[in-house]
Order: structure tokens, then C-alpha cells, then sequence
């Protein structure tokens, strides 16, 4: 059941009212009210801003009206209302309804006519793997699982839920009655109460378990004569187990208390004597030597998760001096007595910094510990502007002291495989190679390393480990280079794996994984898709690999299992909710068995084959006629086809199509076709090149070719200037003249722009537009004057740094703030002193048949006058 609220009674009642459209975008909303046609007609839909919350669609004198239905904190109903009104609260959408059937109760008509939801016939939707097999292949052991290989992939993930509570609860309900049975016939234990401990303390053994680690560390440097002692009481904590874990853990606290307890006298002790015995001590920063580059010092606060349990030091405010000359990095805290303790991290020890995407002044620093073994810290700088001035400090003292440049260009390797249930051969060699049919790589250039490898596979029938590790050992064979797993992502038999060359591996950060089933009734996961993003230093990338529904006739169905994929699929920037898949990353690329057929007759479709005559064949492929219509991958890109179609080949050779299938329901036909595509979307005024497309012709495994791709991508760095600090303090702007929308729908509400961007320091909001007009009913132009627009201020004023950087607009309703279209434009085109004007299209759930203009001025210097300019028409 979508939306709805917690426990309890459900809010859609014993069963759904046929009112009731649980999933229905807005558009179509207004698409089937529209279709009724008569003042009054309604329908409840899912919103489409808020979780657990509902739309009230009315039709009016040919507009639709709007209306919010939120759940309060008891989980009872209400449409909102005006400040001060008091709102009319409901346990279902029933009784909600029933009340404003009658008239006069404040909406804009009485609701008359239910527009009922339409029910689709159950169709035999035997959507078993491409017709070859009479059931569905049985899903591994853990139906959908994903994996980010080595514990130093940086993630940003939200705190975990504590599930105590539920635990707790199930324990109360089940258990407990089994506890209580085994102390009436005289158990002195209670094994079911003790197993709930353990499962909710399971997270805390492991970090206290860090904790204790570190601590023992610091206990070997001051006391060497209590550090014997503690390792041997860790080590026998650790090795109890069984009945005795919940022990474990309170032994363990035990220890905590004691080490925490004396930790600080004997290391200030033993500071005092090193101090005694060496006068030459760090002398303190302020009487350093002048610099050409002086020492900058932010003031900052840790950000901690179990230290603030533990309460280690009572202050948690820290000094960061980026000592640039000198490569130095001195992390300094003030502790008792006004004394201060201080770190110094070489420019060579400092790994990697890892900028939040949820909190704009929070900054990640990845320390070298030891040898291939690192730690991060958390800071909380003053603000956004502070974190971007220490980052580019850090770039400047990288540049000047280590001989490695950042890269702004990489090549990136993609693949797609329908491996059709079984092991691949020993050697894949041609398919990592790009050798074979189609665009090629030139001989001269085909054993040059990637940086990144990315595989999809389907009817992958392979352990992850064991898919992960040939991989990585057919790249070494072919590279002589180790590369990193950065993640792997599995939904039953669809996988996907990315690995980066070592080099790499400190510039990726913000790694998520996400899968979408749409088997049958969108509930089986032999069709559906796996997702992987992550940040590249500053450009963030996104990789989909998909299998889609077969069968020749079935072009709806894998329109809307791309629909679905675009929608569900939770990847990037969770601050970009309101934007889909296909606008939250610099570079999207997708792959995979799209399973899009030819639409002409088999023989037509094998001579043109034989004669290598494929633009034909190209002109009645199902996805291409789909992309034309604006179904299906809206804007995205994909390089010319020049091999023959991947599917559907007799296994053991390359020579002979099959292309029939004696079934119990009759003969099924798979005429040949190009299932296995690579597209791609990026952000305008980006580059990209696709140097190779093609297929492998000696890879005879599956009734399916692998399928390659190889990209020359331009990256960004995650830091700021790499010429210097910036000449110039004065402050840029992005200001917009006008801007004018036309959005495809039959409301007349009023609305409002958001505009989102890594340049600014949060999201920021216009006024709603000042004026709109319509020639036709289905659509509405809005427009928005300079004054209701705000003027936006980035962090950095500096060129190099702007002209990197994207904005993305959504245009909300004030009625239910729900998007009516995303767009995303670039800044590079439009740095200047006057006025540019820019011109795009906005989409909304992989739809896109509404314009988007206006007249943009910045980012700029600030000036005394300010031109007006007109609205475009």
C-alpha cells in the first residue's frame, strides 16, 4: 500500500476505493479528469512531494484544482487549509471524502463524480528469460544484495535507525509468552530476552570494538606497562562468544570505562617527561617564519557519532592551520588548562576530502595511518564558504608539493552481457579489449588502461565474489594493474560491478546502490534493474543496468518498466529528490538487455543482415521509434550502430540466427534485434566521447554478444583553483531578468522555482510568478519578473570554478508543491557583465513536452545598475 500512514487503521480502510489511484502521476490525473469532463469529477491520488501524504484532484469549469492531504502526527487526515483555519481531521480517506460530497464544505465544487481507477486485466506475463526457459530462474540466496568491497570506500550514509524499539516489540508479542513458559518449569535464564539483547546491541559490539582498538593503541604509546594487560583482556573478550556475547559486551564497556578513565593522566604524563628531556619541541604556530603564503587557521568543531557517548575530551573544537609552504596540515584541540594537543599530517598523508552532500559545511579528511590503512574525521566548518576556502587551500599545497596532477579527463570501459544462464568461458578477453564487430578501438590504443571499468550482466547464474574476482584478474591479465571493486550491486540474476584503477580509488566518495524490481506484478526480481553512483572528485556519476520485459509485442511494458526504473531507482544526491535519475548526475549512463525488438519481417531482417545493411533494420527498432516519440530515454544519447544485432544467436557460433521456439503454447518468434544497447545522458557543456561501440564475435556462450562501449569523460576537480588563491574578493552573483514556463496541465494554481546547485549553499526559492495566460486549455505559461526572482550568490566567485558548475530548476505548485518539470542548465555560456538569454526544455518523470525560457544575467561582478530585460515569447 503506498502513502498512508503508520500502524493502526489504515487510512485507505478495509480495501482501496476504486477513487483511489494508488500510484497515478499527476499528469495523468489531469489526463483522466480531463477525459471525464464534468465539474466535480474527482479522484485520490499518491502525492508526489510528501510520503504518506494524498492529492484531492477536482475538475472545475475545466481546471483541475488541487488539494493537499496530509496525516498529522496521530495518523489522522486533513486537507490543508489557510493559516488559522482549523482543519477537519479523519481516520480514512473515506470519511474524508464522504464529508465533501456534500455541498458547501470549502472546496472549490462539491465532489459529484468518482473517476474510478482503471483495473488492468492480469495478462500472462511469462516474462521468463526471453522465452528460453517455462519458469522463472530461481533468484540466489539473497534476492537482491549490494556490496562496497574494502572498508575504505568512502560512503555517506544516514545514521542507522535504531531498531531496538522493534525488536523490542517482537520480542514482547512472540517470545516473551516462551520465556515465561521456561521459568514457570524452573529455567534460571531467560535465552530468548538474551538473544534480543545481543541482536540490539550487535551495532554498538562493533563500534565499541573500534573504540577499544584505537584506545589500546594509545595505551602501548603512554603506559607500556598496563598495554600487555589490556590487549590480553580485549583478546578474551573478543573471543567469547555464544550464550557469553552479551557478557562479551559488558566486559568490553567495563574496559572502555577503565582505559577512558586514565588514559589522559598518563598521557600527560608522558608528555611532560618527553618535554622535559626534548627542548626542541614543535614551536607554536604563531611564531613560525612568514610565508609568501601565510598559514590559515579554521576554526571548526568535530563531528562525532560514539565519541559523543563517550564523552572523550570535554571539548570538541578543533583549529585546522593549512601550512601550504611549508605541506603541512596541524590539527590542533585545545584540552585542560588552556594547553593545547596538536597533530601535524604531511601533504603525502592526506588522502582524500570528502565533501557532504546533506550538510554544505561539513568536510570529510581521510588520514594515512599506516601502510595501505587510513582514518577519517568528520569537521564542521563556520560555513560553506569557510569549507570551500580550506579545500582550495589543501589543492594549492597539494599542487605544490606532490608531482601528480589531478585529472580532468578519464576513459571509462562499459559492458553489457546477457550471459543466458550459464558461466562464461576462461577468456573474455575480446569483450575488455572492445575487439570484434562495430566502432572498434585502434590497435595501437586497445591495451591502454581504463580508469574505470564498469560490467553489467544479465541471467548472471555466478556468485557475486567469484563474477568480482575473474573480473579482477581478467584486468590484470590484460593491465598488470590491481583494480579496486568500488561497489557491486545484485538483484537475483542482474549485476553490476565497478572497478577503478588504484590510482583512483582515493577521488571516489558518496558510493550508493539501489535495485528495482519489474518482473511480474513489479514483485519478482528476474527483471528489473540495478543501480550504481558515486562522486569522481567533483563530477558525479551514475550507472543503470537493466533488463527489461521481452517479447516482440510488449513495447508498453518495457516503456513502463523505464518509467518505473527512472522513478524508483535511489541514487545520487538525496537533496535532489525532486529531480529523477536522469538529472541528478553530471554522467548517466545506461545498459543492459533493453530487449526492444525489430518491427519487419524475419527474412526482410536476415537479408539485410547478410548484406551488412543496417540503417533499415535501425529505421523499425522499437527503441529508437520509442525515443522519437519521447517515450523513453528523453535526451539521452547513444553512438551509431554499426554491428549486427547481439540477439538471438545459436550458442556455439556466431554464423546462424534462431529465431524460433517450439513452445507449448505454439511457435514463438524472437526475430533478431539489438537488445543489448549503452545510452548515456550528461549535463549540457560537458564533454564526452564515445570512442567504441560494438560487439565481441567470438564470445559464443549465450544466445546474446557482449556488448562494449569506451568514453573519454571530462572531470572536474573537488576542489576549487589549481592556479592560486583568488585575486579578486568580489562577490559573483547569478540573477535572472525573467523567466517564463510552459507546463502541460488543466490547473490554473499559481507556482513557484526552485533552484538547486553545488555552487550555493543551500537550495533557494522564488516568488510565485506574476503572470500566466493560456491559449489552450492543457497548458499554462507562467512567467516570473526579476523581482520575483531571487538573486543567487555562489560560494566562489572565481571563473575557473563557475564555469564548472550546473544549475537545477524544478517549477512547483504552491497548491500541493509538486514539480511540473526539471530542467538543469549550465553556467559556462552564460558568464558575463550583460544578459544572456537561455532556452531548454522541462521534463517531469521521463516526460518532456514543456519549454523553458528567460533572460539569465551572471554570474557577473556586482554592478550599480541592473538592466531589465524582457520575458521571451
Amino acid at each position: 500500500m503506498a502513502g498512508g500512514g503508520g500502524g493502526g487503521v489504515s487510512p485507505l480502510g478495509p480495501a482501496p476505493p476504486m477513487w483511489y489511484h494508488r500510484d497515478l502521476s499527476r499528469a495523468a490525473a489531469e489526463e483522466l479528469l480531463a477525459r471525464a469532463g464534468r465539474d466535480g469529477s474527482f479522484l485520490v491520488r499518491d502525492s508526489e512531494s510528501v510520503n504518506g501524504a494524498y492529492a484531492l484532484c477536482v475538475l472545475f469549469q475545466k481546471h483541475v484544482h488541487t488539494y493537499r492531504i496530509l496525516p498529522d502526527d496521530e495518523g489522522f487526515l486533513a486537507v490543508q487549509t489557510s493559516q488559522g483555519v482549523q482543519p477537519k481531521r479523519f481516520k480514512t480517506l473515506a470519511e474524508l471524502v464522504l464529508l465533501y460530497l456534500q455541498p458547501s464544505q470549502g472546496l472549490v465544487t462539491t465532489l459529484l463524480f468518482p473517476v474510478d481507477r482503471e483495473e488492468t486485466a492480469v495478462s500472462d506475463d511469462r516474462d521468463y528469460s526471453d522465452g528460453e526457459d517455462e519458469k522463472p530462474p530461481l533468484p540466489p540466496r539473497s534476492a537482491s544484495t549490494s556490496t562496497s568491497p574494502g572498508p575504505e570506500t568512502p560512503t555517506e550514509s544516514a545514521p542507522a535507525a535504531n531498531g531496538l524499539s522493534t525488536i523490542s516489540h517482537d520480542y514482547l508479542k512472540g517470545s516473551y509468552a516462551l520465556d515465561l513458559e521456561a521459568v514457570k518449569q524452573g529455567a534460571s535464564s531467560l535465552p530468548h530476552l538474551n538473544k534480543t539483547l545481543v541482536a540490539s546491541c550487535k551495532r554498538l559490539n562493533g563500534e565499541v570494538d573500534k573504540v577499544l582498538s584505537g584506545l589500546e593503541i594509545l595505551s602501548k604509546v603512554f603506559d607500556q606497562q598496563s598495554a600487555f594487560m589490556v590487549s590480553k583482556m580485549i583478546q578474551q573478550s573478543v573471543n567469547q562468544g555464544g550464550d557469553q556475547e552479551l557478557e562479551n559486551l559488558v566486559t568490553k564497556l567495563a574496559i572502555l570505562k577503565d582505559l577512558l578513565s586514565s588514559i589522559e593522566k598518563k598521557a600527560l604524563k608522558a608528555l611532560q617527561d618527553m618535554s622535559l628531556s626534548s627542548p626542541c619541541s614543535l614551536p607554536p604556530l604563531s611564531m613560525r617564519h612568514s610565508k609568501a603564503i601565510p598559514v590559515q587557521a579554521f576554526e571548526v568543531k568535530m563531528d562525532v557519532y560514539l565519541a559523543e557517548l563517550t564523552k572523550i575530551g570535554k571539548s570538541q573544537k578543533y583549529t585546522l592551520s593549512v601550512d601550504v609552504e611549508g605541506g603541512r596540515l596541524v590539527v590542533m584541540k585545545k584540552v585542560k588548562d588552556s594547553q593545547e594537543d596538536w597533530t601535524t599530517f604531511t601533504h603525502d598523508k592526506i588522502r582524500q576530502l570528502i565533501k557532504s552532500q546533506r550538510v554544505q559545511n561539513k568536510l570529510g579528511i581521510v588520514f594515512e595511518k599506516e601502510k595501505d590503512k587510513s582514518q577519517r574525521k568528520d569537521f564542521i566548518f563556520a560555513s560553506a564558504k569557510k569549507r570551500e576556502a580550506f579545500c582550495q587551500l589543501l589543492q594549492l599545497m597539494k599542487n605544490k608539493h606532490s608531482n601528480q596532477d589531478e585529472p580532468d579527463m578519464i576513459s571509462i570501459f562499459i559492458g553489457t552481457w546477457n550471459m543466458g544462464s550459464v558461466p562464461s568461458p576462461k577468456s573474455v578477453a575480446s569483450w575488455v579489449l572492445c575487439r570484434g564487430l562495430g566502432k572498434t578501438l585502434d590497435e595501437m590504443t586497445v591495451t591502454i588502461p581504463h580508469d574505470l571499468y564498469v560490467f553489467g550482466s544479465q541471467e548472471n547464474s555466478v556468485c557475486d565474489r567469484e563474477w568480482v574476482e575473474s573480473l579482477r584478474a581478467m584486468l590484470k591479465e590484460q593491465t598488470e594493474l590491481d583494480y579496486k571493486p568500488i561497489a557491486v550491486q545484485t538483484l537475483w540474476n542482474i549485476k553490476i560491478a565497478v572497478l577503478v584503477k588504484p590510482e583512483h580509488e582515493n577521488r571516489i566518495s558518496h558510493v550508493g546502490m539501489s535495485s528495482v524490481k519489474t518482473g511480474i506484478a513489479n514483485t519478482l526480481g528476474n527483471k528489473g534493474a540495478v543501480g550504481v553512483s558515486f562522486m569522481f572528485n567533483g563530477t558525479s556519476f551514475g550507472f543503470v543496468n537493466c533488463h527489461l520485459t521481452s517479447g516482440n509485442e510488449k513495447i508498453a511494458r518495457r516503456n513502463q518498466n523505464y518509467l518505473d526504473i527512472l522513478r524508483l531507482l535511489s541514487l545520487g544526491d538525496k537533496q535532489l529528490s525532486s529531480f529523477d535519475i536522469s538529472l541528478r548526475f553530471t554522467h548517466l549512463f545506461w545498459l543492459g538487455d533493453l530487449n526492444y525488438r525489430l518491427d519487419m519481417d524475419i527474412q526482410e531482417i536476415l537479408n539485410y543482415i547478410n548484406r551488412k545493411e543496417f540503417d533499415p533494420l535501425l529505421k523499425v527498432d522499437q527503441l529508437n521509434l520509442e525515443r522519437e516519440k519521447n517515450k523513453v530515454f528523453l535526451r539521452f544519447a547513444e553512438e551509431e550502430i554499426s554491428f549486427p544485432p547481439t540477439y538471438r544467436y545459436e550458442r556455439g557460433s556466431r554464423d546462424t540466427y534462431v529465431w524460433q521456439k517450439q513452445k507449448a503454447t505454439g511457435m514463438r518468434t524472437n526475430v533478431p534485434s539489438w537488445c543489448d544497447r549503452i545510452l548515456w545522458k550528461s549535463y549540457p557543456e560537458t564533454h564526452i566521447v564515445c570512442n567504441s561501440y560494438g560487439c565481441t564475435d567470438d564470445i559464443v556462450t549465450s544466445d546474446h554478444s557482449p556488448v562494449f562501449g569506451t568514453f573519454e569523460v571530462g572531470v572536474t576537480s573537488q576542489f576549487v583553483s589549481k592556479k592560486g588563491l583568488p585575486k579578486s574578493s568580489e562577490q559573483a552573483y547569478i540573477e535572472f531578468e525573467s523567466i517564463e514556463a510552459i507546463v502541460k496541465t488543466a490547473s490554473r494554481t499559481k507556482f513557484f522555482i526552485e533552484f538547486y546547485s553545488t555552487c550555493l549553499e543551500e537550495f533557494k526559492k522564488s516568488y510565485e510568478n506574476d503572470s500566466q495566460s493560456s491559449d489552450n486549455v492543457n497548458f499554462l505559461r507562467v512567467g516570473w519578473s526579476n523581482k520575483q526572482l531571487t538573486t543567487l550568490k555562489p560560494l566562489l566567485s572565481e571563473i575557473e570554478y563557475l564555469q564548472d558548475q550546473h544549475l537545477l530548476l524544478t517549477v512547483k505548485s504552491l497548491d500541493g508543491y509538486e514539480s511540473y518539470g526539471e530542467c538543469v542548465l549550465a553556467l559556462k555560456s552564460m558568464i558575463g557583465s550583460t544578459a544572456q538569454q537561455f532556452h531548454t526544455y522541462l521534463s517531469h518523470r521521463g516526460g518532456g513536452n514543456r519549454k523553458y525560457q528567460g533572460v539569465h544575467e551572471g554570474p557577473s561582478p556586482l554592478r550599480e545598475d541592473g538592466n531589465q530585460g524582457e520575458t521571451l515569447r
